[in-house]
This record gives C-alpha cells, structure tokens and sequence, in this order.
C-alpha cells in the first residue's frame, strides 16, 4: 500500500518511527515532512498529504500535529478526503469501519508513540463495513 505521511514540527519524532515501521511492512512512504523541531506551519504539510490521497498517488494518509485538530482540519478542506482525529485504537477502527477515513489525524501531545503505532496499525487494517455507512458517507461532501 502506499501512505503519504506528513506532520509539524510536534509530530516529526512520531513521523520518523511511523515511517520505520510502514516500510517494514512493507509499504511505500510518500514523506512530505516536516524532519526537525523548528517551528512550521502544519496546514502546509497536512495539504501535502490531502493532495497526494485525493489525486490518488497514495491509498491512506497520515497527519500529525501537537492536537491532531489543525491537521484534520486543513486536509478535510480538500475534496474527498475524510480525515478523522483519533486518540485511541478503537477511534481509528471506527474512522474506516464507519465513516471511511482514508486520513489519520494523530495528537502528538496526546497520546504515546507506542499508541500511535496501534493506531495507525489499526487505521490501515480496518476495512469499510459498507452497507449503511456507504449511504451516510456519501452525504458528507457538500452538494
């Protein structure tokens, strides 16, 4: 499968070992940064990583910024893209499997890396359940 991947400068140590793991499963990382701690701004990354998904170069992105929020918020401003902030591992079950989120939002500040692996571990094996999700999924883009 192949992820694109971006963060600010809250998230870039969760990036780094998220991208160590992808890749030893195997997946294709499309990396749109941030890779220090100086200060950026997350809606250029997170854009990034929404244009990617939506134009069909990647399957699932991931953002990450200090709350998660700014980065969902940014890339669910693109068309077709369902970004969902999660916190926990059934959030990210629920993202696919209700409202097929093809981005995860992840807090850095939040939640511990060990957290935001299973997240993302779950993000990406959870499939779609269809059915009466698809109905409502379809009526979230603005007509």
């Amino acid at each position: 499968m192949t992820i694109a991947i971006g963060c600010d400068h809250a998230g870039y140590t969760y990036r780094a070992s998220l991208i160590r793991m992808l890749e030893q499963q195997g997946h294709r990382v499309l990396d749109q940064g941030t890779r220090g701690p100086d200060s950026v701004d997350y809606p250029d990354f997170a854009h990034a990583v929404a244009r990617l998904v939506a134009g069909g170069q990647a399957e699932l992105g991931i953002v990450i910024c200090g709350s998660g929020n700014g980065v969902a918020m940014a890339a669910n401003k693109h068309a077709g893209i369902r970004a969902a902030l999660t916190w926990t591992v059934e959030l990210a079950a629920l993202a696919r499997a209700h409202n097929n989120a093809n981005i995860i939002a992840i807090p850095a500040r939040f939640v511990s890396l060990r957290r935001a692996r299973a997240m993302v571990n779950t993000f990406l094996t959870t499939p779609f359940d269809d059915g009466r999700h698809t109905r409502r999924v379809d009526k979230i883009p603005c007509p």
